[in-house]
């Protein structure tokens, strides 16, 4: 299934998304920052193929979402109040996310 994003925006502590296929999600900013799927954050295989994942510690800002961009016709960059601008979320990432049941 392609995805296709119409609209986004922050409405509170959360980011809204409207996709063309008319499933619409609303994901809190810090499931979001914690969810970044950048190797910073969630490691990145060595050699041998092991993941060793990093200690990612928030700050005061890290979950105030600045702005966001599409990337392409399959992911949105988010950029957060401390700098960190890495993760690329693909729409079916933010979907899988979506379906996620609260913490």
């Amino acid at each position: 299934m392609s995805l296709m994003l119409e609209h986004a925006a922050v409405i509170g502590n959360e980011l809204a998304l409207s996709f063309a296929d008319g499933l619409e999600a609303y994901l809190p900013l810090p499931m979001l920052r914690r969810a970044c799927p950048c190797a910073v954050c969630q490691g990145e295989p060595d050699a041998l193929g092991r993941v060793v994942r990093p200690t990612v510690e928030h700050g005061p800002r890290a979950f105030e979402l600045l702005k966001y961009e599409t990337v392409g016709g399959y992911a949105i960059q988010l950029f957060w109040g401390d700098g960190h601008s890495s993760g690329i979320y693909s729409y079916a990432y933010l979907q899988k996310l979506a379906e996620l049941p609260p913490a």
